[in-house]
């Protein structure tokens, strides 16, 4: 059953958005998302921490990763817990979920959390013990809100993976890399809204409105 969207959802426009071709067909994406009002560093290492629990979201109790970006998400799982337990450094997080809606831009990866702190949280796949996919997300403290900076590479940096980092391309396309792009902005601009809701326990849209 479809999931209602309670708050706006930010447009590619909101955000600053870079493109690069690296060598041996590497690409990268870099997102400078619009300020996050009202939110902290706190609360965002507090949310990737605790993704795996329930929030009501639209009278319902439901899975925080739904209510994260109720039209592309389909499945979050720990599949495997961080050393010290849970959802931390050197978890792997499965991640199910269709950008745009999309069938034919679905993924099902398996990402390890090769860092999560107040800082921000970098997920990567490796190949061989070589990174050939990493999306990492930044974030400080601002006096207009938390800025927030998401950054993806697709391809390895090595020559010897140049065949890998072809079949990523035709994997992950030119279009598939726009939706990602259009996804990412809306459910980070989502935060602004479900991060205060979850503290106060309030759940009216108008009140976040600014975001």
């Amino acid at each position: 059953m479809p999931r209602p969207v309670l708050y706006p959802l930010r447009t590619v426009d909101t955000a600053i958005v870079g493109y690069m071709q690296a060598p041996h067909l590497r690409r990268r994406v870099t997102i400078d998302h619009r300020p996050l009002a009202g939110i902290t560093p706190a609360m965002l290492l507090n949310w990737f921490t605790h993704i795996g629990e329930t929030m009501e979201y639209g009278g319902e109790t439901i899975e925080r990763y739904l209510a994260w970006h109720p039209l592309d998400h389909i499945r979050w799982e720990l599949a495997r817990p961080a050393p010290g337990g849970g959802a931390a450094e050197g978890a792997r997080f499965r991640i199910v979920e269709k950008f745009g809606n999309r069938d034919e831009f679905a993924v099902d990866v398996i990402d390890r959390v090769e860092k999560l702190d107040e800082t921000g949280i970098r997920l990567v796949q490796r190949v061989a013990g070589v990174i050939v996919f990493q999306l990492e997300h930044t974030w400080s403290a601002g006096s207009d809100g938390a800025h927030y900076v998401s950054v993806l590479d697709v391809g390895a940096r090595s020559r010897l993976f140049t065949p890998v980092n072809y079949l990523l391309t035709r994997r992950f396309s030119d279009e598939m890399l726009r939706a990602w792009v259009k996804h990412n902005i809306e459910e980070v601009g989502q935060l602004a809204y479900l991060l205060p809701a979850l503290q106060s326990g309030s759940y009216d849209a108008s009140a976040f409105i600014s975001a």
